[in-house]
């Protein structure tokens, strides 16, 4: 295991030290959010050789990046709005995901459109068109057929398989169409956060930047409660929809996105992705997907969120009731308010047209490079799939307005840490993988042996009381090389626990009871 990739608390203080030192030399770029933006960011500079650091006023992933569906979309959406530049890069990024930089951490997933009383003869004609499209970008973006299939058509009987619950009424068989799923959105940032760590970049945590210039930020230690001054040749904003709180000339146009949470034994854990055109659209769609710690997520809104900016957006009734009422009419058990588990709502930065007018859900997913006055150069909009080619993008514009020496964009073809075609885990073996528990190998690829390894805790293997996929070795893990700093952070980004109330009781003490041992152990 490479110990330059360690994110904690002993490299947090040291690093901070070493950059408040007012005898400290100028660091080539500083990044601004730890994000996925903000950490493709880091990841692409710090492998070009720049000397970088990113501060983020609360924990990785902590802001929209952790609010999303999990999935890395093909850009299907895209092409029916006419963004066939955007569709293709998408379905081009998504490919190098799967097969490049993260294959341990995004894989296929059937999407399964039924063929049922709860869809007209239009919504079908458009679900096989769209998949029949979506192939054609699966071709032109690169990406191999055992990476992403084609699309098929399955008989009703495949297609209970793969969703049991779909409408049985009129069931004449299925539409499959295949695109990518993160293991966990808040996961990948971790692991391109480490990685960027790993290329020597500084990823600084509970630090809130609270002045910034094209040269120079004033930075706020949120734990220890002092502040200091870093220079540096360039700075780059990627707080996303808060972007206008450090330069007001960018008007960002929030549109909220809610996903519901459910037992998955409610949709009789389904293996696909049940996809349901929305009633009357050909365009916008409902989906239940299957996700770790045996739920299921329904998603998703798109709504205008005008207003204050919550660093948490609380969900409002109307979406849940939107939700449940949409996916029911294509459900054979129908699902109520009393089951959902829980819910979460994220905040997309979308970039305000020049009229101001529309629906959010007709604004472009087009991301923009804007630079102050001042020099500070901001990137927002986008979509989570294309943050790799964001980053090498704003990392360009910064190399060339800054004058910076350092090489071309690496990142193509970089593996995260627990890639397998990553060098320091290239020859883990098969074998050293099956003894361990699935859920590990999942979360970390070919890492896992590691992760169990340098566990500072007894009974490593064993899974947490009442969680029925994540073990005590993870949590130490997440305290020793993943930069969580309280037991929050464990709960609500590195397992993604906390997400169900009701969880999150189950397990917090034996978490905060780890946590306080490896702790004092470090």
């Amino acid at each position: 295991m490479s110990l330059e990739s360690a994110l904690n608390r002993n490299r947090r203080e040291r690093e901070i030290s070493e950059l408040s030192d007012s005898n400290n030399d100028i660091v080539d770029l500083v990044v601004i959010g730890g994000g996925i933006t903000g950490v493709g960011v880091a990841l692409d500079a710090a492998s070009r050789g720049l000397k970088t650091v990113l501060f983020e006023k609360h924990d990785l992933a902590f802001g929209t990046s952790r609010w999303s569906s999990k999935l890395a979309h093909g850009g299907l959406r895209y092409l029916a709005k006419g963004e066939v530049s955007i569709a293709h890069h998408s379905a081009v990024e998504r490919g190098i995901l799967m097969e490049r930089n993260a294959p341990h951490l995004v894989s296929s997933l059937p999407q399964v459109t039924a063929l049922a009383a709860d869809t007209n003869l239009l919504q079908k004609l458009a679900v096989r068109a769209g998949y029949l499209a979506g192939d054609v970008l699966r071709i032109t973006a690169g990406t191999k057929s055992s990476t992403l299939p084609r699309s098929k058509f399955v008989s009703p009987r495949h297609a209970l398989e793969l969703c049991p619950q779909i409408l049985r009424n009129r069931l004449r068989g299925a539409w499959v169409n295949f695109d990518g799923q993160m293991v966990d959105d808040a996961r990948l940032v971790t692991a391109v956060a480490r990685t960027a760590a790993e290329k020597g970049a500084s990823i600084l945590t509970y630090c809130e930047v609270v002045e910034a210039t094209g040269d120079c930020v004033k930075v706020r230690d949120r734990i220890k409660n002092v502040e200091f001054v870093v220079r540096a040749r360039s700075v780059i904003s990627a707080i996303g929809v808060w972007a206008q709180s450090l330069d007001s000339t960018i008007k960002v146009r929030p549109a909220r996105g809610t996903h519901l949470v459910f037992d998955a034994t409610l949709f009789g854990n389904p293996v696909g992705a049940m996809t349901v055109p929305l009633e009357g659209s050909i365009s916008r769609y409902l989906f239940v997907l299957p996700e770790q710690h045996g739920r299921c997520y329904l998603g998703l809104t798109d709504e205008d969120n005008p207003g204050e900016i919550p660093d948490v957006p609380p969900t409002p009734e109307e979406d849940i009731d939107f939700l449940i009422r949409g996916i029911n009419r294509a459900l054979e058990v129908k699902i109520e308010r009393k089951d959902v588990k829980a819910a979460f709502t994220g905040l997309r930065p979308l970039i305000e047209s020049a009229n101001g007018g529309g629906s959010t859900a007709d604004l472009s997913r087009r991301h923009a490079i804007l630079e102050a006055k001042d020099g500070l150069i901001s990137i927002t909009g986008g979509k989570f799939t294309e943050y790799r080619l964001m980053a090498e993008e704003v990392v360009d514009r910064a190399v060339k307005s800054r004058g910076l020496q350092a090489s071309s964009c690496r990142t193509r073809n970089l593996p995260l840490v627990g890639a397998p075609n990553h060098p320091l885990y290239e020859h883990v073996q098969k074998e050293q993988l099956s003894g361990l528990p699935t859920c590990i190998v999942r979360r970390f690829g070919n890492e896992a042996p590691a992760v169990v390894s340098v566990a500072k805790i007894k009974r490593p293997c064993d899974l947490l009381d009442g969680v029925p996929d994540v073990t005590r070795a993870e949590i130490s893990f997440a305290i020793t090389h993943e930069g969580a700093l309280t037991v929050d952070d464990i709960l609500d980004r590195r397992t993604r626990i906390g997400l169900v109330a009701e969880d999150r009781v189950q397990v917090e003490e034996e978490i905060s009871e780890i946590f306080n041992e490896v702790m004092q152990q470090m």
